[in-house]
């Protein structure tokens, strides 16, 4: 038996009596987008990122910077003016970034390896690949 279109249209709209009616602005949200490859996008985002690996520096290049260093040392009560460059690693994928940081220096940890800003900021001295001073 074949219905058509005319033969149901005025047949009066089933109700159940045992399921309760879903409201209308649930049964909206049964029609809308599915997304099947969820965090699919921010993976392919991640791998084109771009990512440097570290440059080695030579050892004219190390001595600039440890003379460099020893300057900004013995004048470090002056609140002296340096832009440093620096290595960053990254958190997920092989290889970093450079950054620059511009500031005054308030202290030259020997022991840690570390620079420490006026304004909080750490870098380890391994990371340091240029300085410049005013």
């Amino acid at each position: 038996m074949k219905y058509y279109e005319e033969d149901i249209i005025n047949l009066p709209h089933h109700v159940s009596r045992v399921h309760p009616q879903m409201p209308i602005k649930n049964r909206a949200a049964q029609f809308s987008a599915f997304a099947t490859l969820s965090g699919y996008d921010s993976e392919i985002n991640e791998t084109a990122r771009f990512t440097e690996e570290r440059i080695i520096l030579t050892e004219d290049e190390k001595s600039i910077i440890n003379e460099r260093m020893q300057i900004i040392k013995e004048k470090i009560c002056e609140n002296t003016f340096v832009t440093i460059k620096y290595y960053v690693k990254d958190e997920r994928k092989s290889g970093g970034s450079y950054k620059s940081i511009s500031g005054s220096i308030k202290r030259i940890d020997e022991y840690e390896f570390t620079v420490k800003f006026t304004d909080g900021t750490i870098i380890q001295i391994k990371d340091i690949y240029s300085i410049e001073c005013k």
